[in-house]
């Protein structure tokens, strides 16, 4: 009988549905920044 491990590391469904949910917050948090201080990421950045 072989019973199958399930991975801790790599791309794995637990971590993609992480991956995209800090994505989507990541994001967010990027265009409410922007709306807040009138200035781009880039100029936040001090690259523009």
């Amino acid at each position: 009988m072989q019973t199958k491990e399930t991975p801790k590391l790599g791309f794995t469904e637990f971590a993609e549905t992480w991956n995209g949910r800090l994505a989507m917050l990541g994001f967010v948090i990027g265009i409410a920044t922007e709306l807040l201080t009138g200035q781009g990421i880039l100029s936040q950045l001090g690259l523009m």
